[in-house]
């Protein structure tokens, strides 16, 4: 039987081929008709092989989710790349709101930079910002854990088959959080793959921010991937001597954002209003606010419902947040002042 998912496992079919054939019956005529008789004749042996099936069935097993290119909840974000993946293989939830910013860096971070990478990605974490990196080591391990830290979402984007999980070290931290990739099974890493990565952790971003980075270093990609998709490309100063801080001091003089602190990200993404007391809100507040800030305008039952806490406890830590000027009402709805 025609199957999407066999025609774009299909040797051959990249995005633009299997747009085309999409809006045909699949057949392998069809499809002949559209892309020509060899890769029609590829399609073929592709569904007589039972590919799909099998690609289908060991991602259930590894509790995988497939997501095609021609499915409706297939993310807006990378429909619209010059080159969208095919089919995403998630493993948790993709991002939850458009408030995300990558967070990106060199593998072999400093110190400094490692703990301070964890602790803007946690504050932005409970401002209610996702997280999206790599899932390298280094930087961006340091952004994931930070994220977590903060109660928030965070998602990494793989460059290899979401079955051959690299790099091994991160492993345990992948399983605390959403993994995606866009190779079939079995891919194994390979450098030609990371920039592919790359472009997905830019357009789910709506800013970019390099930690720490070398002159060659692929988070500098990123970045390149980010400004060609409108995003802003934010960097962390460094020491002009440092290998590590070379590739952010020149994204800072070809005009990326200048970033010291998480009040600075939060500025560049446009959310400066509650400045410091929305990333130092803890327990039920930063809850209710962070669901606030999903939910703007949200009766108190809404905000209960998506925070577990009773009625009477948000309207209670509503007034609280009313009176550090974070939260305004009207006609008994709330958002965030």
């Amino acid at each position: 039987m025609p199957d999407p998912l066999a025609l774009a496992l299909t040797p051959q079919i990249g995005p633009q081929r299997l747009q085309q054939a999409l809006p045909t019956d699949l057949s392998v005529e069809a499809v002949a008709d559209v892309l020509g008789p060899e890769i029609a004749a590829g399609y073929a042996r592709t569904l007589q092989s039972g590919l799909a099936e099998q690609e289908r069935a060991q991602a259930a097993r590894l509790g995988v989710r497939l997501i095609g290119l021609w499915e409706e909840d297939y993310p807006e974000v990378l429909r619209h790349l010059e080159s969208p993946p095919t089919v995403l293989y998630l493993k948790g939830e993709l991002p939850p709101s458009e408030r995300n910013i990558g967070i990106v860096g060199t593998r072999k971070a400093s110190p400094w930079a490692t703990a301070w990478t964890h602790k803007v990605a946690r504050e932005l974490a409970e401002a209610g910002i996702g997280i999206i990196s790599g899932l390298a080591l280094g930087i961006d391990a340091a952004a994931h854990k930070g994220a977590l830290d903060g109660g928030g979402y965070t998602l990494g984007v793989l460059g290899s088959a979401i079955d051959h999980f690299y790099p091994a070290q991160n492993r345990a931290l992948a399983e605390r959080m959403s993994v995606l990739s866009e190779f079939p099974l079995g891919t194994p890493p390979q450098a030609g793959l990371f920039p592919r990565r790359n472009r997905i952790v830019a357009a789910f971003s709506r800013a970019v921010l390099v930690v720490e980075a070398g002159e060659k270093s692929g988070s500098l990609i990123t970045a390149k991937f980010a400004a060609e998709l409108g995003r802003d490309v934010l960097a962390v100063p460094g020491r002009p001597g440092d290998t590590f801080s070379l590739g952010c001091n020149r994204l800072i003089q070809d005009g990326a954002g200048l970033v010291l602190n998480t009040e600075d990200v939060l500025n560049a993404l446009g959310m400066l209003a509650p400045k410091k007391q929305a990333v130092q809100l803890e327990g039920s507040e930063a809850k209710v606010y962070r669901a606030l800030l999903e939910l703007p305008e949200a009766l108190p039952d809404d905000l209960a419902q998506s925070t577990g806490l009773s009625t009477g406890e948000v309207l209670s830590v509503l007034m609280m947040l009313e009176l550090k000027g974070l939260v305004q009402s009207s006609a008994g709805r709330y958002s965030p002042a």
